[in-house]
């Protein structure tokens, strides 16, 4: 009877025919992509708002302006939001034992909204 018992305890504990445990998402990485996504349709339309403001009235960015003040901070919040998004993204692929697929497309995203962003800025100044 005793051996039965260690039989079925054996059968019943060998983990080697267990499935592996399927690895969660990161929060990380989850955080990073939504952020990513959020601040880079905020920066479009932030900069599609300043480029049609300019071309209907060219002298509104001059000076001290409410709008062109709540259109930079728009620009510099959602900028701030690529960055934070950007470091979610790089905490999320460091961390181990977690998916690392939205974590890898919020750096992605985001990085390409940070570089992007400069890219515009620059030619801006280069133009003017």
């Amino acid at each position: 009877m005793l051996h039965r018992q260690n039989i079925a305890v054996d059968v019943f504990c060998d983990n080697s025919e267990m499935p592996p445990m399927e690895k969660k998402h990161s929060g990380f990485g989850i955080a990073s992509f939504v952020l990513s996504l959020f601040a880079g349709f905020g920066m479009f339309v932030a900069i599609c708002a300043a480029g049609v403001l300019a071309a209907r009235n060219p002298q509104i960015f001059e000076g001290t302006s409410p709008v062109a003040i709540f259109t930079g901070l728009a620009i510099i919040a959602f900028g701030a939001l690529g960055v934070l998004s950007l470091l979610f993204g790089i905490i999320g692929c460091c961390q181990k034992g977690r998916k690392r697929i939205f974590a890898i497309l919020g750096t992605v995203f985001s990085g390409m909204l940070i570089f992007g962003t400069l890219f515009l800025m620059l030619l801006g100044l280069a133009a003017g």
